[in-house]
């Protein structure tokens, strides 16, 4: 009798360890904006001259008139870099990332360590998740059990809250504050209840500049983090895209005035930060980074079918000089959100970050009629997808999340 409940307890045990071992996540088996409104940002369509790859427009505008972005030169087709990023203990960031799924109720607050983000025990993790479309346009989609598809079996543990501050019913430009603020917290919440993370993004496009509306800024983040400085899984990032001939300069001005808002509340939160040229110059950031404060992370968008070597390139130095970086953006597709996919660069990029150990999140969460949207234009769903309602790009999102 004592010899079977012996083998029973080690069963037992055997399969808590099992289970512990799979993470958070359970293993499922399986733009046109609203009518009546105006979308009036303009496609970044100006390619950036110094880039040789075209530093191109990002997708995440809402007026496809300008979405002709030129065909850009790309540098000769390299090899991926085959060093791997290492923790600061000389482990790899594969070698050490915790096993299965990254989530709150395990691997608790975030932070960063070196150039790579660590959970409350210190052991690497990756964020991979996707983000809404803007807020204003596309709320519908803030709901639990969207959230919670997403992460049973989609197998994301982020989801990113894109609030516009210009464009249409911007947070800035007109639009209402509260029921913007609503759908951040509902996001929040149905995350923390899906055991997510979130990131509340403050999404700087047309203007440019993020000392455009610093006050209100300050203002929001101050509200943001008051509210969620004892939470486990927020993470903010205080301006997307800054562009056109914002430089680097001012955007470090800008994030010295907004990071001691929300450390004056939350003083372990991760921050993650723009970089100038949509962001993309990462280099500038690594050559002049943000000293005075600590678990701050620089912002690296792209978009497969535009950006290639030259801006993988310009990751891997940037990772390599000790720079943390965060892909809090990117897409499979053209940098208009509307042109060709191109899985093999995908495919190639998602090498990259997975090696580095770089968070990174899918744009975007819409039905909107756009090639990075990740359900069909005609899918009226919000939650519940099939493989019939997802687009192109949300069918390779799906499975590049659940390999």
């Amino acid at each position: 009798m004592k010899k079977f409940i012996r083998i029973l307890l080690c069963t037992v045990l055997l399969s808590g360890t099992m289970l512990l071992s799979q993470g958070c996540g359970a293993r499922g088996e399986h733009e046109a904006a609203p009518d009546g409104t105006q979308e009036t940002a303009s496609r970044q369509g100006k390619l950036d001259s110094d880039t040789s790859n075209g530093g191109a427009e990002d997708s995440d505008t809402t007026n496809d008139e300008n979405s002709d972005a030129a065909s850009t030169n790309h540098v000769a087709d390299d090899t991926v870099d085959a060093s791997v990023g290492h923790t600061s203990g000389g482990t790899s960031a594969e070698e050490a990332k915790s096993p299965g799924l990254a989530c709150p109720s395990v691997n608790g607050t975030l932070h960063v360590d070196g150039t790579q983000l660590v959970d409350k025990n210190g052991h690497p993790v990756q964020l991979r998740g996707i983000s809404t479309h803007g807020l204003a346009w596309f709320p519908d989609y803030v709901n639990e059990d969207c959230f919670r598809q997403l992460h049973e079996e989609w197998q994301a543990n982020v989801i990113r809250l894109a609030m516009y501050t210009a464009e249409y019913g911007g947070y800035c430009t007109g639009g209402d504050r509260e029921a913007l603020k609503k759908l951040i917290h509902d996001g929040v919440s149905f995350a923390e209840r899906q055991d997510m993370y979130a990131v509340i993004d403050w999404h700087i496009l047309s203007d440019s500049n993020p000392n455009t509306y610093l006050e209100d800024a300050k203002a929001f983040f101050g509200e943001m983090a008051g509210k969620y400085a004892e939470s486990d899984h927020v993470l903010y990032e205080i301006c997307n895209e800054p562009n056109g001939s914002t430089s680097w300069g001012e955007i470090k001005a800008y994030a010295e005035q907004v990071i001691p808002v929300i450390r004056s509340h939350d003083e372990d939160a991760v921050i993650l930060v723009g970089t100038p040229n949509w962001s993309q110059y990462v280099d500038q950031a690594a050559s002049d980074p943000i000293a005075s404060y600590e678990n701050i992370m620089y912002t690296l968008h792209f978009y497969a079918a535009t950006h290639t070597d030259d801006l993988r390139g310009k990751l891997i130095g940037a990772v390599e000089s000790g720079l943390p970086v965060f892909v809090s953006e990117y897409g499979i597709c053209d940098a208009s959100g509307n042109g060709a996919i191109d899985t093999a660069q995908a495919d190639l990029w998602v090498e990259t970050l997975d090696k580095y150990g770089i968070s990174y999140i899918a744009w975007n969460l819409s039905n909107k009629e756009e090639t990075s949207a990740m359900l069909k234009s005609g899918c009226g769903k919000t939650s519940g997808f099939t493989q019939e309602d997802l687009s192109e790009s949300g069918k390779w999102v799906y499975e590049m999340l659940r390999k």
